[in-house]
Parts: C-alpha cells; structure tokens; sequence
C-alpha cells in the first residue's frame, strides 16, 4: 500500500473522530440539534483535502496548500456569516476545522505523533465545552484576581529569583524558598479548584494525596491554616493533613529505594509501623463519624490563595534551614549522627533520606545506623506538622491531628527497636 494511500486513510480516520466531537458537541447544545458547521462527513473531508494537498503541494503545485487553507477560511467566514441571524458560532469552529486541514497536511508530511496530539487535544477542547462554559460562568472577581496573582508569583517573579546560596554558611537560597511560597499556595489553590468541581470532600482528599507527594509539609500548612477559615470542614482537612504525612512514607521508601535499595527495604517494617496510627485514625473515622460526615454541608468556599501567610511559611522555613546550617558549621551536630538526622528532618525529609542512601551504598555508613536516622528524621517531621498543625488549625483539628501525629512519632521511636 502506497504512503499516500496510508496517510489518506489516517488523516480521515483523524479527521472523523474530530467531526464526531463537533457533531455530539453541536447536537446537544442546540435545542433543534441541527449541525450547521460541519460533523463527521465534513471534518473528514477537510482532514483528507489538507493531505492531499501537502501531497500536492510537494509533487507537482507549490503554494496549493497554502491556497486550500485560505479557501477553507474563506468558507468558513461566509458560512459563519450566512448564520448571522442565529447564535453566531464563536472561533472554535474556525480554528477545530483550520487544524483539522492541517493535521492531514502532517499525517502526509510523516509527522504522526504530532497529528495524533493536535486531533487529540481539538477533540478534548470541543467536547469540553459546555462543562468549561457552566464552569467559567461561576467564577468570581476573586477567583480571577486570586489565579493572576498565582501566575505573578509563579511565572513572573519565580524565574527572576537567584538560585543561589547567600549569608552566613550560604544557609539562605532566595529560589529555594520562594519555591515554598509557590508550592503553599498553589497547593491551596489547587485544593480550591478540586472543591469546585468535584465537591468539598473529594476534593479535600485527591488534593491530600497528591500533595502528599509533592510535599505534606506544605499540604499540612495550607490545610491546617484552611480550616480556621472553614471550621465545619475541619474534620476532612485533618484526615487530608494525616493522610498527606502518611503518603510520605513510601514516598521516602521509593525514593531512597533507586539510590539504595537495601536501605528501602529496611524502612519498610519500620515505616509500617509508623502508618499504623494513621490507618487505625481512618478505620475510626468512617465507622464511628461515618453518619456524621455524610450530613457535612459544603459552605461557601472562598479562594484560599494567600500570599501573606505563603510568604510567613517560607521566612520560618528559611530560618530552619539556617539554624541547620549553623549548627553544622558549629561542630554542633558532627558528633552524632541521629541528632543530625532530627533537625535535617525538620526542614527536608527527601534531603536526610537520599543522603543516608548514597553514603550507605557508599559503605560510609552502615544500613542500620542509615535506617536509624532516617526514622529519626521521619520522627522529627511528623512532630513538626503535628506543631503546625496545633498553631495553625482549628480547635477541632488541633485535637485530632495532634494526637495522631504524635502517637506516629512514638510509634516511629518504637521502630527503631525493629532496626
């Protein structure tokens, strides 16, 4: 089968998968569910013509492409035109069927991948619409003013921060911590969002999850300070911060596992151990508050996005990371590695444990005592979000947080019995 044949069966497979977007898209935003720009048949026809034209165009007529494209433009400002005494369809129709002849240009030109993707992402983008519509149509000025600030601080002054160390024992690293302020905020940004499309509840807890991963320090302060703002949801923001702390730990089990995996495996006893007072939190929370959760009503959410608290976060990061600094320069901390291991895990759990793991593979220290100190340091990071969690959260929070972080400290200095 020739190439060209290939890439004409291709292009109108592409461009039918696009028409059949549109068509579904127009049918059931149209009280008559009539098509009047194009369905399955005619993207498929524009999805060939942009093939055979890049065909042509290459062979035999320069500039015939270039000429197809603008007469499908054309057409399509006649067509939109014609319909002017109805709702006049908006660019979207213009740009899905220009694209549309262009991605059988691509398919021939050999470019797949990037074929696939351009149908693809026109094929989310018409499908999504009446969702993006209902959804924008809810926005607030804050919520605008909230998500340019967001971009401010993360695409505009990120970039423009040094990344490199200043002051005493170059303890300070100006990107480092703005890098917090943008991680705080965006995570309660993103929790916002979550809550907006998906409901209070799941959207406290998919955030958790994935904050866990990117940093449960982080996800226990923007959690615990939302829950003064939100006491009625204070119960589903403490079983996010629990639930975040408890995703750190195989995180750090599958983080120190690529570098030294006799010390992954190690920590995995001890680790257990450690999430069981989580675990045990969770259970009593669905049987006992079961009915009591369910009866929750959402409040009125608002934008959580607050730079001044982000910014409050960071300079008490910062000043952990100094006085981490300056004890080791002190000779403070050499003559104990576990000591070591505490302060470290106040300020980086990922630093210690990476740390512990190449210097065990190494043979600079031995598994037990790398095992050791990362538990430690994993002691010491869960008492520091149990303190966030008490100055920052609500009283009911506050209560239950505390206790379960705690008793995951005790249990993690039980573990290093199991060691």
């Amino acid at each position: 089968m020739s190439t060209l044949l290939v890439s004409i069966i291709v292009s109108a497979c592409l461009g039918a998968l696009v028409g059949l977007i549109r068509q579904w898209s127009d049918q059931t935003s149209s009280p008559t569910g009539e098509v009047d720009l194009g369905g399955v048949r005619t993207f498929t026809f524009w999805a060939m013509l942009g093939c055979v034209g890049a065909f042509l165009n290459e062979a035999h007529a320069p500039m015939i492409l270039a000429g197809i494209v603008v007469l499908v433009g054309l057409h399509q400002i006649v067509s939109m035109a014609r319909l002017a005494a109805a709702p006049l369809p908006g660019g979207t129709t213009f740009a899905s069927t220009l694209l549309t002849v262009l991605v059988g240009a691509l398919v021939y030109w050999d470019y797949q991948q990037a074929a696939v993707l351009i149908a693809a992402t026109t094929m989310v983008m018409l499908g999504l619409k009446q969702t993006l519509h209902a959804w924008t149509r809810a926005f607030k000025i804050e919520d605008i003013r909230a998500t340019l600030q967001f971009v401010a601080i993360t695409g505009v002054i990120l970039p423009l921060v040094p990344n490199r160390s200043f002051g005493p024992y170059d303890a300070f690293n100006p990107y480092a911590t703005w890098l917090l302020v943008v991680l705080i905020s965006g995570l309660g940004f993103a929790g916002y969002v979550t809550m907006r499309l998906l409901g209070a509840r799941a959207g406290i807890m998919l955030t958790s999850l994935f904050g866990g991963l990117a940093s449960s320090t982080a996800t226990t302060l923007a959690f615990s300070r939302r829950s003064r703002d939100e006491p009625a949801l204070s119960e589903h923001y403490a079983m996010a911060v629990v639930t975040a702390c408890s995703v750190m730990l195989p995180r750090v089990i599958i983080a120190t596992s690529v570098v030294s995996p006799e010390l992954g495996f190690k920590l995995v006893v001890p680790f257990a151990v450690m999430a069981l007072p989580a675990l045990a939190y969770g259970i009593w929370l669905w049987f006992a508050r079961r009915p009591g959760l369910s009866v929750v009503e959402t409040p009125k959410l608002t934008n959580p996005l607050s730079l001044k608290t982000a910014i409050k976060f960071a300079l008490l990061y910062a000043l952990i990371g100094f006085l981490v600094k300056a004890a080791t320069h002190l000779d403070l901390l050499q003559h104990g590695l576990l000591p070591l291991s505490f302060v470290s895990g106040l300020t980086d759990m990922d630093a210690i444990s990476l740390s512990m793991a190449g210097n065990q593979n190494a043979g600079t220290v031995s598994l037990t005592l790398a095992t050791k100190a990362v538990i430690v340091a994993a002691v010491a990071n869960s008492l520091l979000k149990a303190a966030f969690a008490a100055t920052l959260g609500s009283s009911a929070l506050r209560r239950e947080t505390t206790v379960v972080l705690g008793t995951t400290a005790l249990a993690g200095l039980a573990a290093l019995w199991l060691v």
